[in-house]
């Protein structure tokens, strides 16, 4: 399968039921939870929409941090897809995001770590993301705070 297929497929998996404003502390402290044992230095952020429902940033994260995540969300936001998910499609055509989208880099960056939160019926309704790691490890992180979520839906936890 290839990297562009197997986004594509965590993009369809991680589809939720719902998101409400609890669902976004859920998700955010769950993140928070992952990143502090892992020692991540990351910022994390999450919204529906224009509104931020929750926001941290780890020790060793810095501003820098926050303008990295406004970059991917912002990639998020007008193409729907993961931030890696677009820097993959691109690299998959021999190119890449910075020179080929016609977007300016200062404001958009296709580099893992922001994901669309998509709800069922509804499409894709806000995002979750991730910034102080390598891109595959924002993304990762992501990933696996929004399997944990899906799995306590699916156990009546949330």
């Amino acid at each position: 399968m290839t990297e562009v297929a197997e986004l594509e497929a965590q993009e369809a998996r991680l589809t939720l039921p719902r998101f409400t404003y609890e669902d976004a502390w859920t998700l955010g402290t769950l993140l928070v939870g992952l990143c502090r044992e892992r020692k991540a230095p990351v910022a994390i952020d999450v919204r529906r929409g224009a509104q931020q429902l929750f926001h941290c940033a780890l020790p060793g994260s810095s501003a820098d941090n926050d303008a990295w995540i406004d970059r991917k969300r912002r990639v998020v936001e007008r193409y729907g897809e993961s931030s890696f998910l677009v820097g993959a499609r691109f690299r998959a055509k021999g190119t890449t995001f910075e020179a080929s989208s016609r977007l300016d880099p200062d404001r958009y960056a296709a580099h893992g770590g922001s994901f669309p939160i998509a709800v069922e019926g509804a499409g894709v309704i806000g995002s979750v993301t991730v910034s102080g790691l390598p891109q595959a490890e924002d993304h990762a992180l992501v990933v696996e705070a929004l399997e944990r979520l899906l799995a306590s839906y699916a156990a009546g936890e949330a």
